[in-house]
């Protein structure tokens, strides 16, 4: 005698997430050079939210090591997690020293933790103070750069919309305020596209960090500059994955 066995609604759900986390790593790693290096082009140069118009065709990323200070306005404590990914990330990154500090005076980059509520004030309070700046998307970061490097950077994170809010909101804007802040509705495999699903840092966008923070792409070269030395920094980024 068979037996069909229908499994509930809840471990159906369960199965085709488990199969989806599987099945994002392995799209991240089939992708070529090309696209890689497409990926890094289209995320390191411009930038996705620019209110005052600021644009720019060079690199930008931070000379030094960053120094993170955590201010959670939050009713609910997020910073023990936010301090636990900026720590990791100098071992995901070659190149790259992070640290938590416990003053702003301190710091190169602020994250500030809020509720819905206060998202639009923080942003034109803390981050531009400006009060008529437009407050864009679910989260936002901005950073202040030259051709010598990034100045310093603030990212607002929503933390009381759900749990896969928060965590993409903490990936993507921590991330993009280190350098790719731009993003593109292409790139599937990253959290740098508003149109993915993703909530974590990607192998897609460890290719992407660990090229920009080697030593050989300096803070101001020109899009045109680095394309010849792309091939050779992925070839060497990719030993180490």
């Amino acid at each position: 005698m068979s037996i069909l066995i229908i499994p509930s609604l809840t471990c159906v759900i369960r199965l085709l997430a488990a199969a989806a986390m599987l099945a994002a790593p392995a799209v991240a790693a089939a992708a070529s050079n090309a696209e890689i290096i497409s990926g890094f082009n289209k995320t390191v140069f411009g930038a996705e939210y620019s209110p005052l118009g600021i644009q720019s065709s060079y690199i930008r990323k931070y000379r030094g090591p960053v120094r993170f200070y955590i201010d959670n306005r939050s009713s609910r404590n997020r910073a023990g997690r936010v301090r636990a990914f900026v720590l990791g990330l100098s071992r995901q990154i070659a190149g790259l020293q992070t640290e938590v500090v416990s003053s702003r005076a301190q710091a190169n980059f602020n994250v500030y933790v809020v509720d819905r509520a206060d998202y639009t004030d923080t942003v034109r309070q803390s981050v531009y103070r400006r009060p008529a700046v437009q407050a864009p998307g679910r989260c936002l970061v901005r950073s202040l750069f030259t051709r010598y490097g990034i100045v310093r950077s603030d990212a607002v994170i929503v933390s009381d919309e759900g749990e896969a809010l928060f965590r993409r909101c903490m990936v993507e804007e921590i991330l993009q305020g280190l350098g790719p802040l731009n993003e593109h509705p292409s790139l599937s495999a990253s959290v740098f596209n508003d149109h993915s699903n993703h909530t974590s840092f990607t192998r897609f966008d460890r290719y992407i960090l660990n090229m920009l923070y080697d030593p050989r792409v300096r803070p101001g070269a020109s899009r045109e500059s680095v394309q010849s030395l792309l091939p050779l920094v992925l070839k060497d980024v990719r030993r180490r994955f």
